[in-house]
């Protein structure tokens, strides 16, 4: 069999077999086909080149080939721009040392001097400013307890009672530290200066923290100031928010610090430190917002609980925001901050804290404290306008003098006054149109005005006010008479000396017409002596005596015995008593014969001192002899005659002062008989009603009237103002023993004189 020869195969030849659909091609053996040779960058080159690419390997079959990449995708690329980047910055740097070596090292010099220059410059100024500070304010850290707020000024009556004080310029009672509640102590320091008992009067983390709150609003809205740094903004450096004042603040505390204990600071802090609502210091404090009331044991500040301390103590920072009367839930929700850092600060317990806080949400928690200055208006005025002249000062500069002042007046004595005053008028009003009267009692051995009640309605809104007792003026009528008889007397003329009572005429210079006295009862009395003619008030026997003594002496004889001002033009009418005066004067003038005429002026103030107890001032009776004891004596044996004013007043009158009832003592039982000197007095048209008169130890003195003069109708000096000195002066008296008048002086002597169609006896001065 002969063997077939093929050429041999190149690579891209393959053997294609064929398929024969004949018997004779099945036998045939597979023919060799070669592709034909094409352009290698040809579409139908590369379609065959298709049937190189090898099948797709069988899963789970190890193949010798690499399954992940060296490097992830991009490496090559990342690593080019890196190396690009790193010779630019190796380029940057070379050129920056090359810069550096001339220009690096001077921006560094200049950054370096100008904090220099600026360390420097604060170091100046704070170096001026603690020079300044010091030479400014360094005497007033040596002082500092001299220059606090002052108290507001304080009226108490001879008894030790609280009458006034002033509230104009807000509320404050220095107390010491130990009568101020350990509470309230604590809740100031707990919330205001956690670390007062060991700082040096400032606090540098409280500082920063405020420094830092004011450069981020870029205003002054956090403080940081300790107790020490507050007591010298309220006493010393001002409140002005300035960061200059916050410097001074913190160079003046460690001055404070080393003069004062902190038991001092604390002290004159909690004295001084507005808590609101016109209260100044922790014992105003504690009366406006829970009433409290000094004790004999105990101060207001004292009596503070856990839950009332909390309440002051969150009230400084903001006075008005956290008021608990205006805004109660912020005052609340401060209360609940004090109580919280009290806790944690160890003053109080949690269950303490708890309790505090349920009481402070009681209904009742806050009791208003009201200040009421009703006790005695008038006198109260009279007493300020004294303080004032003997201080030298003006009154509005009292409020905040911190001054306490005893006073004379008897408040007990001075209602009852007030109280018989009043039933007398209301029994006057309708039937004798008298709606007002004024009483004054003095005791004239030493001055002291015991009643000063200027009217019966002090409290009215439309004129009670008006004090007629020492700033009306009015006309007395023949209680004026005494000052012309005591002129005469001194000058020689006896009581006994007798005078005609009849018609009389005066003939005026200048034109003016002439002047006819009358009687008051219409009526002439014939030769009478001048006793019977004071003691029952007959006008022309005065005018009579006038005309002897002369205007002048007479009138120098009222005012060197008390008369200090007046209103009108003395002339003859003057004995009738023409001139309005005041009624605190005809009382004190009064109080002249009693003293045998050494006066001594009236006063309101006894003692003033201040609120360490020094004494600032204190009343010495000075007398000053202005009438002879001889004239002194017969005008208290005169007026204190009831017998020689029976015909006017009769025997019983309310002049007399028997102690039974006026029943009894015309029925002859006067009961033990209390002397008296009384004079009383009636103006033109019945206008004004007057009653002076005086004891062994007080002279009183009653107006009554109308406040806006209106004449009153059909009122005799006997029913007017009478019935109220009756019963004042026995007031004044009660408990006293009973005690004649002193016997009579040298130098006058009783005698029997008679003389043409009269004989007295009567005193006489004695002749040399």
């Amino acid at each position: 069999m002969k063997t077939e020869q093929h050429a041999p195969r190149s690579s891209n030849e393959k053997e294609i077999p064929v398929v024969s659909t004949s018997a004779d091609e099945q036998k045939a053996t597979h023919r060799t086909i070669t592709p034909a040779k094409l352009p290698a960058n040809s579409r139908a080159a590369a379609a065959q080149r298709l049937n190189d690419i090898p099948p797709e390997p069988v899963r789970g079959v190890y193949y010798e080939a690499t399954h992940h990449r060296e490097h992830p995708q991009g490496w090559h690329f990342k690593r080019h721009l890196k190396r690009k980047n790193l010779r630019l910055s190796n380029m940057r740097y070379l050129q920056t040392d090359q810069k550096g070596t001339r220009w690096g090292i001077m921006p560094i010099a200049l950054s370096t001097l100008a904090a220099l220059v600026v360390l420097a410059s604060v170091l100046v100024a704070y170096t001026a400013l603690n020079g300044a500070t010091q030479q400014r304010y360094g005497q007033d850290v040596t002082t500092l307890q001299d220059i606090l707020p002052k108290d507001n000024v304080k009226l108490y009556d001879s008894k030790g009672t609280l009458i006034y004080q002033a509230i104009d310029q807000g509320l404050q009672t220095t107390v010491p530290l130990s009568k101020i509640s350990k509470h309230l102590q604590n809740a100031e320091i707990a919330i205001e200066d956690q670390n007062f008992w060991n700082n040096p009067g400032y606090d540098i983390t409280g500082i920063v923290r405020a420094a830092l709150s004011d450069l981020t609003t870029k205003q002054v809205v956090s403080g940081a100031s300790t107790i020490t740094q507050q007591l010298i903004k309220n006493a010393i450096v001002g409140d002005q928010v300035t960061a200059t004042r916050k410097l001074q603040e913190i160079i003046l505390a460690p001055d404070v610090t080393r003069h004062y204990t902190k038991e001092q600071i604390l002290e004159m802090y909690l004295n001084t430190i507005y808590y609101g609502e016109q209260a100044y210091g922790a014992n105003a404090a504690a009366f406006t917002y829970f009433n409290l009331h000094d004790t004999a044991t105990q101060t207001a500040a004292q009596q503070l609980d856990i839950a009332q301390a909390a309440m002051l103590a969150g009230i400084p920072s903001s006075p008005i925001a956290r008021d608990p009367y205006l805004h109660p839930k912020a005052a609340q929700a401060r209360v609940e901050e004090v109580l919280k850092q009290m806790y944690l600060q160890g003053y109080i317990t949690a269950a303490e804290r708890a309790k505090a806080i349920d009481e402070v949400k009681q209904p009742n928690f806050l009791k208003r404290g009201t200040i009421k200055n009703t006790a005695a208006p008038h006198f109260v005025h009279y007493a300020l306008n004294e303080l004032a002249q003997e201080l030298h000062v003006k009154v509005k500069d009292l409020s905040r003098s911190g001054l306490i002042v005893s006073t004379t007046l008897d408040q007990q004595l001075q209602n009852q006054v007030l109280k018989i005053a009043q039933n007398h008028i209301a029994k006057m009003a309708k039937v004798h149109n008298m709606s007002n009267a004024a009483v004054v009692i003095i005791d004239h051995r030493n001055g002291a005005i015991r009643t000063l009640q200027g009217n019966i309605d002090p409290n009215n809104p439309n004129d009670g006010a008006f004090d007629v007792a020492s700033q009306g003026f009015r006309q007395p009528g023949s209680a004026f008479k005494p000052f012309i008889y005591a002129t005469a007397f001194d000058h020689g003329i006896s009581p006994g000396t007798p005078v005609l009572d009849g018609p009389l005429t005066i003939q005026m210079c200048c034109g003016l017409p002439s002047y006819t006295p009358q009687n008051y009862d219409q009526s002439f009395h014939g030769l009478i002596t001048y006793r019977y003619a004071l003691q029952n008030s007959f006008n022309i026997p005065a005018v009579k005596l006038l005309m002897q003594t002369g205007i002048d002496p007479a009138m120098k004889t009222a005012t060197d015995m008390g008369i200090t001002k007046y209103e009108g033009t003395p002339n003859y009418t003057l004995v009738l008593g023409s001139l309005s005066v005041h009624l605190l004067d005809m009382t004190a003038a009064f109080g002249t014969f009693a003293t045998g005429g050494i006066r001594i002026p009236p006063h309101a103030i006894d003692t003033v001192k201040d609120t360490t107890g020094k004494t600032i001032f204190h009343f010495q009776p000075i007398g000053q002899r202005v009438l002879s004891k001889q004239a002194a004596f017969m005008i208290t044996d005169v007026l204190s005659d009831n017998t020689s004013r029976t015909f006017e007043f009769g025997k019983c009158s309310v002049l007399y002062l028997y102690s039974t009832t006026q029943q009894q003592c015309y029925a002859g039982k006067p009961g033990p008989i209390r002397p008296a000197a009384v004079k009383t007095g009636t103006s033109n048209d019945f206008r004004d009603n007057w009653t002076v008169g005086y004891t062994t130890n007080y002279v009183v003195g009653v107006w009554a009237g109308n406040n806006d003069n209106e004449a009153m109708k059909d009122v005799t000096g006997v029913d007017g103002a009478a019935p109220i000195w009756h019963d004042s002066i026995l007031l004044a008296e009660k408990g006293n023993p009973i005690a004649p008048f002193p016997p009579p002086p040298s130098g006058i002597v009783k005698k029997t004189v008679s003389y043409p169609g009269l004989t007295t006896t009567d005193w006489y001065k004695a002749t040399k």
